[in-house]
């Protein structure tokens, strides 16, 4: 067997607050996929999916109990910079977008990182690695 795509299925308790924190950070919605359960976002270059559904739907329709992502992580995705000036702009767009630093910046080996969430508590990794 050979799967065609993956992506990502995340919940969320706010549809609006959610879709207005990720375009404030300039990801490009995925607008076939908006509805009043759901909200999609593309990112990165190789356009990776995650849709982002209110916490009662994804369970109802995967009957299953989803993860409290503000009290643990499910999974935490990183994502590439091309600098540490990057970096440190990433983290004044996430504060005003709404979103918490859980890890400060740092030097991590020879690159740089910082950890954020957004405001359901989903985790991500801006990380800066020279080739």
């Amino acid at each position: 067997m050979k799967t065609q795509k993956i992506w990502a299925n995340l919940a969320v308790h706010n549809l609006e607050r959610t879709e207005l924190f990720y375009k404030q950070l300039g990801f490009k919605s995925n607008n076939p996929n908006q509805s009043k359960e759901l909200t999609s976002f593309m990112i990165g270059k190789d356009d990776f999916i995650i849709h982002f559904f209110l916490k009662e739907i994804i369970e109802t329709n995967l009957n299953i109990q989803m993860a409290d992502a503000q009290r643990g992580s499910e999974v935490v995705f990183t994502l590439s910079a091309e600098s540490k000036e990057e970096v440190e702009e990433w983290i004044d767009a996430v504060e005003k977008a709404g979103g918490t630093i859980f890890s400060p910046a740092a030097a991590i080996g020879k690159g740089y990182s910082f950890g954020f969430s957004d405001p359901d508590g989903h985790k991500y990794n801006m990380l800066f690695w020279p080739e």
